[in-house]
């Protein structure tokens, strides 16, 4: 609870304050379990005065009980799911990407990681006509790609064109640069600096591996320390500004078992809300166009379930919805 001082709330004066303080009252906890009656015979303040003050506080400061039915229409009314535009991939994360939480998808090179990015943000960009942040660590996006699955969409190239001017493309090849990035985000819209098109929905970061992999084991002690202040940013990012967060990152091999598991370790696992595995599954195409996406980690969906997509028809939209409290 809070230190009293004068203005806190109405009647409690600075010579009040000053009172309480010589008794030893110096918080709203102390006030309100004290004994008022003995608190104004020694202070010489008025009991009447006294019960009105620590009325105003206990009001002002006391936690109120809900119930989940309140809870779930809070939900409803802040979070926003918008689709990745892979229709398979958004049944896996129980209709898209939310707002407020980290989706990451982890796989080797080649497993379809930056085309879930570009599909995404060229999916909120124009079927949704959300702006994305796009943070390119790996120098995997191309323009002529984003434009392909642009172009797949829609054949008007005004619209093209303000899908494109909807993704912001920043590049930043260490993780000095990816905290600035979104330490100035953040600082962009507290001042609410923002696009004329909207604010940004979606931040797309492709990869954290790419920035933070460089920076772990050997001597480098602080590595660590920098990697957890890169999921503190994303983390605020995510649930302050009412954004969804979609991060990749690379797998390693397991030790004992041999199976694929997340690169950056324990530490790093606690940090997504909801992660899916890319991997070619046995059989999954002759071709190698499709892909096996295992969701692993998650709130909302019983993990192990599997979605086979065709990362050769991602080029074309499937789904293109974005729900929130006012729409369905």
């Amino acid at each position: 609870m809070g230190v009293l001082r004068a203005g806190l709330c109405p009647g409690l004066s600075l010579e009040m304050v000053q009172l309480l303080r010589s008794r030893g009252i110096r918080t709203v906890v102390d006030l309100v379990s004290a004994n008022l009656e003995e608190v104004a015979q020694t202070c010489g303040l008025s009991y009447k005065a006294l019960v009105a003050v620590r009325r105003v506080l206990l009001a002002q400061f006391s936690a109120f009980p809900s119930n989940g039915a309140d809870l779930y229409e809070e939900l409803k009314t802040t979070t926003a799911i918008l689709s990745t535009g892979i229709a398979s991939l958004d049944r896996l994360l129980d209709t898209g990407l939310y707002t407020g939480e980290v989706t990451e998808f982890v796989g080797s090179p080649g497993s379809g990681k930056t085309q879930v990015c570009l599909c995404t943000a060229a999916n909120v960009a124009h079927s949704l006509q959300q702006n994305v942040l796009y943070i390119d660590s790996s120098g995997g996006l191309t323009a002529s790609r984003l434009l392909q699955l642009l172009q797949a969409r829609t054949q008007d190239e005004e619209e093209q064109a303000e899908a494109l001017q909807r993704i912001q493309v920043v590049h930043a090849f260490d993780i000095f640069q990816m905290l600035q990035v979104l330490q100035d985000f953040r600082g962009s819209v507290a001042q609410q600096v923002i696009a004329s098109s909207g604010t940004v929905k979606v931040v797309v970061v492709d990869s954290v591996t790419a920035v933070v992999s460089p920076l772990l084991g050997g001597q480098q002690r602080e590595g660590l320390a920098l990697m957890m202040q890169l999921a503190r940013e994303l983390k605020t990012v995510a649930r302050d500004l009412g954004v969804a967060v979609l991060v990749t990152n690379h797998v390693t091999r397991d030790r004992d078992s041999g199976n694929l598991k997340p690169a950056l370790g324990r530490s790093w696992s606690f940090v997504p809300n909801t992660r899916v595995l890319l991997d070619v599954g046995e059989g999954a195409g002759l071709l190698g166009s499709h892909r096996v996406a295992c969701l692993t980690k998650s709130s909302r969906q019983a993990t192990g379930i599997q979605e086979t997509v065709d990362i050769g028809s991602w080029g074309i939209p499937e789904q293109s919805s974005v729900l929130d409290g006012n729409q369905t």
